[in-house]
């Protein structure tokens, strides 16, 4: 997650309580997506961003697992080509098991 995105994300938690924050990932790569998903809950492992030290606990999901709460529509449009080439289940395996580890909501 690049640090303008980590400067937003906590820009958000601040303005609107960490409680009332769900970030969605759209990474393509399971391991892009399970770091991205540890910044926003641990914080940046690699110390080099807003969010280097900061544990927000935030919720947090990859975009293939909300495709049951998305217009069938717009979520074919717009992810239905790269669910047909990337590996859905190992994205969303990694973004779940950091969740599960880090999540405080």
């Amino acid at each position: 997650m690049d640090l303008e995105n980590q400067k937003r994300v906590l820009e958000l938690s601040e303005k609107y309580g960490k409680e009332n924050v769900v970030v969605v990932l759209g990474g393509a790569e399971a391991e892009s997506a399970g770091l991205a998903a540890e910044t926003v809950t641990a914080g940046d492992p690699t110390y080099a961003g807003p969010l280097a030290g900061v544990s927000l606990g935030l919720a947090v999901y990859h975009i293939f697992e909300l495709k049951d709460q998305v217009d069938a529509e717009v979520y074919d449009e717009q992810c239905g080509m790269m669910e047909m080439v990337l590996e859905v289940d190992a994205i969303s395996e990694e973004v779940k098991s950091i969740r599960d580890q880090y999540s405080k909501f």
